[in-house]
């Protein structure tokens, strides 16, 4: 039964992992249209989001990495 879970819980952890890369990607596009511009405010926390979601990525790898 525990085995269940986790492969469960892995192929979910494994789509949040996707989902955290795709959004660093859209976040990053964003980022780079306001970048040097008037609004690079904009920008700057912007650039936080993507290094909070990069921090993020890297500790859900790492959990998985422990499921492995």
């Amino acid at each position: 039964m525990e085995s269940d879970n986790t492969s469960s819980d892995l192929a979910e952890l494994s789509t949040v992992a996707t989902q955290i890369d795709e959004l660093l990607g859209r976040v990053v596009d964003i980022a780079e249209k306001y970048h040097g511009g008037d609004r690079g405010d904009i920008a700057t926390r912007l650039f936080e989001v993507e290094r909070s979601l990069q921090g993020a990525g890297r500790n859900l790898q790492s959990a998985l990495r422990v499921f492995g």
